[in-house]
């Protein structure tokens, strides 16, 4: 397999951040320095910093119910005071695992975390299209016309459209309104952009759905281990 689904598998980073390690140098293949793209089999000796990893994986699935204040990273390196992250939220023994995908510093709600590299490519590659529900509230009355507007797609960017998606009124009254929304897709920000562009500001975003996958009853901050029925459901999503 290449080497940054290698790394990924150890729960060491996702593909993406696995490729920003290889291309700092810092992993070798038989005392080789890696490039993007090497291939390695068991019999091949990884060293990560000097660290020999092994081939053994033992894949590991949690299902966390995020609260704000917390950033979906490993470790927080973008800023002198380092923020919160999820991974303080995971009970004692857990694995080397990462999350799945993203939900921003002052979002909640669900977050998969696994070292299974193919699960969390099969959730967040945008040919998958795998459906995933948004609790959202706004301040005040959002009217059909505007509605209207958020289903057939808004350019929240230069150029960056979004794609039609499904969204349902679930209460309102004149001080706000909740709803949800369901995207196939994850751009950055994309539902609270997406608001802004008819004149809404969220005061509330929690991701509830990934496919029919819900927090169950899990309190906020809360954390507990996929089942295998969960984990299968997942995989043949």
């Amino acid at each position: 397999m290449r080497i940054n689904k290698f790394l990924a598998e150890q729960g060491i980073a996702s593909r993406r951040g696995a490729d920003e390690i290889i291309a700092a140098g810092r992993v070798t293949v038989n005392g080789k320095t890696a490039v993007p793209g090497t291939e390695v089999s068991e019999s091949d000796t990884v060293l990560l910093d000097g660290k020999t990893l092994s081939h053994k994986i033992k894949y590991e699935y949690y299902l966390l119910n995020k609260p704000k204040g917390y950033v979906c990273t490993v470790k927080d390196e973008k800023t002198e005071r380092p923020r919160k992250t999820v991974m303080e939220l995971l009970p004692a023994g857990a694995g080397r695992v990462f999350p799945v995908g993203r939900l921003d510093y002052d979002t909640e709600g669900l977050l998969i975390l696994t070292n299974d590299g193919d699960l969390a490519y099969r959730l967040t590659a945008p040919q998958s299209e795998i459906p995933k529900t948004y609790l959202v509230r706004v301040e005040g009355a959002v009217t059909p016309v505007q509605l209207n507007r958020l289903r057939a797609g808004v350019e929240i960017e230069k150029g960056v459209v979004t794609k039609k998606c499904k969204i349902n009124v679930i209460e309102t009254d004149k001080a706000f309104t909740k709803l949800h929304v369901v995207l196939t897709e994850g751009k950055n920000r994309e539902i609270r952009k997406m608001f802004e562009t008819v004149g809404k500001q969220i005061s509330l975003l929690k991701r509830i759905k990934v496919g029919e996958l819900s927090l169950s009853g899990l309190d906020r901050g809360a954390c507990r281990k996929l089942t295998s029925e969960e984990v299968f459901y997942l995989k043949n999503l």
